[in-house]
């Protein structure tokens, strides 16, 4: 059992072992409930997806190609709204 104090300000320090056990991290949000036996701390940000990078989230696009530029995506954008405009106008 691992232990720790409360400070002058109030604020305790979660030992590690215990945060990740729960997996929380820095800015982990939690809910604290005053209990018959004591305390009792809830995280409020549980994610039912696992946390992913940016390289992992792109890569599911499947875009083999040279990288584009933001005016590029916007070119882009642009010529699409405007044949769709077209379609419409017809």
């Amino acid at each position: 059992m691992d232990k720790t104090r409360l400070s002058s300000k109030g604020q305790i320090v979660i030992p590690k072992s215990v945060r990740e056990a729960h997996g929380w991290e820095e800015g982990t949000e939690l809910t604290v409930e005053n209990t018959s036996e004591g305390v009792l701390l809830k995280s409020n940000s549980r994610s039912p997806f696992p946390k992913t990078t940016i390289d992992e989230v792109l890569g599911c696009a499947n875009y083999k190609g040279p990288r584009r530029s933001l005016k590029d995506m916007k070119r882009g954008i642009y010529e699409a709204m405007r044949e769709r405009w077209e379609r419409k106008s017809k």
